[in-house]
């Protein structure tokens, strides 16, 4: 057995909880690897989605917050190791509480005493000006660039289109499942899975949705309309964001998981599905989602 631990490196008790964990996993013969977060800095690229995987890992376990935990998901993508979050962060809203301690919690989960929870991810995929914008990606391969690199990429929680540095508001077009919704101008959309409902399209006005729902939801960010509502999908629908009618002088840019994306020309399209399989996260001794929500939010 080997586990990967990812610890907040900026964070002095998930410091302190790594090098416990690390003396017990050591006493119990069992291999590991410790990974700090700011070594998983997202870069832009895609060379890190599902570099850890079931034939090198059989559970990341990580000490930090939520933030920690998209990055690990990232290095996960949809491999289906399961990770197992102790919260050292804020919010937690994907983490298990640390009271019992960590050591508790990872001998609990080994000994697989922990619920596995079925997580829906994203796979974006982005067509930028000068691509063959007729080629619309299709659920078994992914983007790529004429170099043959990708330009495809995942999120746990969403993707955010929203204005750039100019600060001017986004002209684009919503499609969803081959259906026209509507032309928006304003400041964005983001699309969210289940799970990153509870983030940025929570303050954007969207709704909470059940962690086990494996539709997205879209949430136009400040339209300017007095008729647009956030849209919750089927689980097999594809939604496009269209740029292609946005004037150069109001940038588009794009966010995963919070991480900015970079690209060498402007983007054009944007087609947001859910991924191939899902993210597995691991609860011990949770409070259910609802009885969490109703202490957050309200």
């Amino acid at each position: 057995m080997h586990i990967l631990i990812v610890r907040n490196n900026s964070n002095a008790k998930a410091v302190d909880a790594s090098l416990l964990l690390a003396a017990y996993l050591g006493a119990q013969s069992i291999d590991y690897r410790l990974v700090d977060s700011s070594n998983l800095n997202y870069l832009g690229d895609t060379d890190d989605i599902g570099v850890i995987g079931p034939d090198t890992c059989d559970l990341a376990v990580v000490l930090g917050g939520d933030g920690t935990i998209l990055r690990t998901a990232r290095l996960v993508g949809c491999t289906g190791v399961p990770i197992l979050g102790i919260n050292f962060g804020h919010l937690g809203f994907l983490a298990n509480a640390s009271d019992e301690g960590v050591v508790a919690i990872v001998a609990a989960a080994l000994a697989e005493d922990a619920v596995r929870e079925r997580r829906t991810n994203l796979r974006i995929d982005v067509l930028c000006e000068g691509d063959d914008l007729d080629d619309v990606p299709c659920d078994d391969e992914p983007v790529r660039t004429e170099n043959g690199e990708l330009r495809s990429f995942f999120a746990l929680n969403e993707l955010a289109i929203t204005r750039g540095a100019m600060g001017r508001v986004i002209d684009f077009s919503l499609s969803i499942a081959d259906s026209h919704i509507a032309d928006m101008r304003g400041d964005g959309l983001v699309v969210a899975t289940a799970t990153g409902s509870t983030a940025y399209a929570l303050s954007a006005g969207g709704p909470l949705v059940s962690p086990g729902f494996e539709g997205l939801v879209a949430v136009p960010l400040a339209p300017h309309t007095l008729h647009s509502r956030a849209i919750v999908t089927a689980k097999n629908d594809v939604v496009e964001v269209d740029l292609t009618s946005n004037q150069a002088s109001r940038e588009a840019t794009l966010f995963v998981d919070g991480e900015l994306l970079v690209f060498e020309r402007p983007v054009a399209k944007v087609f947001v599905r859910a991924g191939a399989a899902p993210t597995i996260l691991l609860r011990y001794k949770c409070e259910t989602f609802y009885d969490h929500a109703a202490k957050v939010f309200f």
